[in-house]
């Protein structure tokens, strides 16, 4: 019997190790795509970071009107938006990330060039997508978990 116990501890605290991981890596990511979009999204207001317009394939700026630089504050906006979205509601602000970012993958493909950046952002596509699986699996803070949970 006192192998056992001893198992089922070790097992406990195995559990509760793994959730500490998983509360880890949520706060991180949680952080990482409240902070990024916003940042890169005032960045689109003073292009100090990269000449944005620059990232905007022809046949985009075709479809949307005004100027290449006006696109990119209209992108700016999305991107605080995401931002505050991800840290208000992550499990809904993490999927609109990665739909932008599947967004800005398929402009990048369609530029023709900036290929690793696309692949940049795919990497951060999937760190989004795991930001809302553990957002997902999260109980709501102002609604308490039950004895028998």
């Amino acid at each position: 019997m006192a192998t056992t116990a001893s198992s089922s501890s070790t097992i406990a605290g195995l559990t509760a190790r793994a959730g500490d991981g998983a509360q880890q890596a949520f706060l991180l990511l949680r952080t990482v795509f409240t902070v990024a979009p916003i940042a890169f999204g005032l960045d689109k207001f003073f292009n100090l970071l990269a000449d944005w317009p620059s990232y905007l394939a022809p046949f985009v700026d075709r479809l949307v009107p005004g100027t290449g630089q006006q696109a990119m504050y209209a992108v700016g906006v999305i991107e605080i938006v995401a931002g505050l979205l991800v840290a208000a509601r992550p499990k809904y602000g993490a999927v609109v990330v990665a739909a932008w970012l599947a967004g800005i993958i398929v402009n990048l493909l369609l530029l023709g060039e900036f290929y690793d950046v696309a692949l940049r952002d795919f990497g951060l596509l999937v760190g989004a997508l795991a930001l809302w699986r553990l957002a997902s699996g999260r109980r709501p803070a102002d609604r308490p978990r039950s004895a028998g949970s």
